[in-house]
């Protein structure tokens, strides 16, 4: 670990410190951060591995040791300066003294977050150490993967930890280590099959094999050749070590010692003795390759995460907005702060019925236009309804009732009914379409109201019942009206100039038509009556299904939209008198208060976390002496 010259250390330790810092502001709650995760199989030797690099005495024993992730922060201190440790967890701070108490801690940290048994936990504890004798480096350990349950563990267990193990590797910010034995196929580990599901090509994948003392002999050439990449490949390649063994652990055989004994090992093996000479082998050499991994991985991420906290603030603020900033706790203000919501939702909701811009909710307008379309649409296919059936009954009339009269005239009083019937026929579309009207209508309020009492369930409650009431009553309003339009309609009438245009423009219209006809023209004087009367019904129908397809939506939106809107405001405003009610109709939601702390807490770490990047940015550069951009 001395090759670690000052000049790297100089500019190694900010990238590790300023990932430290995000994720102590619990920026990583947030999005992924940059990390190197100890992933293995059990018995792999992740602990003693963990503990080589750490020279602390970490949880050990059989079955599932590691029951929760530990995030393990490394940091090298000048010689001759102590050693000290410090644990966190939840709220919980603590002070560790001696190296030796920190298996203890841990252990304790484990039981308060995932009960004394034998199950496991996603909160993760954190343990800080600072040391001479420690690389630069941060490493999270994740719970050894399990097949089998044993007595206090849950049937799935196994699948438990794969979970909580995927949620870390899968993330592009971590860097995979896996930890295999060399006594086992690396082919067939479950923890290199995980890292392989999530990165396939190898990119964030670093191998680390271990025990290569208990390999069989005549295999060792098989070894050499994964850690040479030549097995199963992957980007960032192997390292191979040999920490102690159960044996040397009961032996008291201290950390230090164990470096001694690795280096002899390797530098006295003739078959792993190349490995040595070329740095792929040995706790010291991993320590190295593992920091200058981590702060490649580091500044490659820098500028990914800046524009993550950038977008993540963005949308953390706009959702805040949506839930303002709450009532507050003085009684006068908090009157007034009732008085200025319920004047915006007013507000709104005559800006909604007039077509305005609003910061959230559809144009009701839009709506609408769609509805008054498809009514004009039943007014046309009505009208091709009516042109058929006049045709029918007049050649009908001419058959059973004329009697003195010569041909082609037609009694006015018939004219009319037969004009009244068709007309008739399209009351009850009407009334169904302000029906449909009023549901929209009512449905865009209530959601207006939603919005605008966003956490206030009783404010919300109260404005539904007042826009049910006020929009079913003016629904029966509107419906009069236009019954009284239809009744209106039966008066056969229009002015004589209009009628005689439409009538003009329908006759020189069949003209055209008559003249392009490659058909004989009829030469029966009856029927060219006949058709005669036909351009004055369908004339007149024009002018009358006009006169409804614009008639019908104004009636609707006069009524559901200015008088429904009106009224609300005048029911919204006489509710404020009643000041009695004001903590009532002020009483919070749980939940919202509790997304708009989460909010607000999440703008605050990620505020501070842009402040670190950009105080980074100006300040460090990387290996290549390029500023590192956020």
């Amino acid at each position: 670990m001395n090759s670690l010259n000052q000049q790297y250390e100089e500019k190694m330790r900010p990238c590790i410190d300023l990932i430290d810092r995000l994720r102590s502001l619990g920026v990583d709650q947030d999005l992924g951060l940059p990390a190197i995760a100890v992933i293995g199989d059990q018995s792999s030797g992740k602990s003693s591995v963990l503990e080589a690099l750490s020279g602390v005495d970490l949880p050990k024993g059989s079955g599932i040791v590691t029951r929760c992730p530990l995030e393990l922060k490394m940091k090298k201190k000048k010689e001759g300066e102590k050693w000290c440790g410090k644990i966190r967890y939840r709220n919980h701070e603590e002070e560790i003294k001696c190296p030796a108490d920190v298996d203890k801690k841990i252990r304790e940290a484990q039981n308060t977050m995932a009960g004394s048994g034998a199950g496991i936990s996603n909160a993760l504890i954190s343990l800080e150490i600072a040391s001479p004798d420690v690389p630069d480096l941060t490493l999270i350990d994740l719970p050894g993967i399990t097949r089998v349950a044993v007595e206090g563990q849950p049937e799935n267990i196994g699948d438990q930890i794969k979970l909580m193990i995927q949620t870390y590797i899968k993330r592009q910010e971590t860097i995979s280590l896996v930890v295999v034995p060399c006594n086992v196929d690396i082919a067939t580990t479950e923890a290199l099959k995980m890292a392989q599901q999530v990165d396939p090509e190898g990119e964030r994948t670093l191998g680390i094999l271990t025990k290569p003392d208990l390999v069989d002999k005549g295999t060792e050439d098989t070894v050499v050749n994964t850690v040479h990449n030549q097995v199963i490949h992957l980007k960032k390649g192997y390292m191979v070590v040999k920490c102690r063994g159960q044996r040397e652990i009961k032996q008291k055989v201290s950390l230090t010692e164990a470096i001694k004994r690795e280096n002899a090992f390797f530098n006295d093996n003739v078959h792993f003795k190349t490995l040595y000479d070329e740095g792929f082998a040995t706790v010291p050499k991993l320590a190295e390759k593992l920091t200058l991994e981590l702060v490649h991985h580091i500044q490659k991420s820098l500028p990914r995460l800046g524009e993550q906290i950038k977008e993540k603030l963005k949308h953390t603020n706009a959702q805040l907005e949506k839930y303002g900033d709450g009532p507050p706790s003085d009684a006068s203000e908090r009157f007034t702060f009732l008085i200025d919501r319920v004047t915006a939702f007013t507000h709104d909701a005559i800006s909604l019925t007039t077509g305005e811009e609003l910061k959230f909710g559809a144009n009701i307008f839009s709506i609408l236009r769609k509805e008054f379309t498809t009514w004009k649409d039943t007014i046309d296919n009505s009208g091709l309804t009516f042109n058929w059936n006049i045709e029918r009954e007049v050649a009908q009339y001419e058959r059973k009732y004329r009697g003195r009269e010569l041909p082609g005239f037609i009694n006015y009083k018939t004219f009319e009914g037969m004009i009244q019937q068709h007309i008739k026929q399209l009351e009850e579309p009407a009334v169904q379409k302000l029906k449909q009207v009023a549901e929209i209508v009512k449905k865009e309020l209530f959601n207006l109201a939603q919005c605008s009492f966003i956490g206030f369930p009783n404010l919300i409650t109260i404005a539904k019942l007042k826009i049910e009431a006020i929009v079913n009553q003016k629904e029966i309003e509107a419906e009069s009206m236009l019954r009284t339009q239809f009744k209106m309609e039966l008066i056969v009438y229009t002015q004589d100039s209009t009628y005689s245009k439409k009538l003009g423009k329908r006759k020189r219209e069949e003209a055209e038509q008559e003249k392009l006809s490659v058909r004989p023209h009829s030469s029966n004087e009856n029927g060219a009556t006949l058709k005669e009367m036909m351009k004055h019904f369908k004339s007149y129908y024009e002018i009358a299904g006009q006169r409804l397809a614009d008639q019908i939506p104004l009636v609707i939106r006069y009524q559901m939209l200015q008088k429904s809107a009106a009224q609300l405001q005048r029911a919204m405003m006489q509710m404020l008198q009643d000041k009695e009610k004001t903590e009532t109709l002020l009483l919070e939601d749980f939940g919202i208060q509790t997304t708009r702390s989460n909010h607000q807490g999440r703008i605050q770490r990620l505020s501070k976390a842009r402040i670190l990047l950009t105080e980074f940015s100006m300040n460090i550069y990387n290996f290549n002496s390029t500023p590192v951009q956020t």
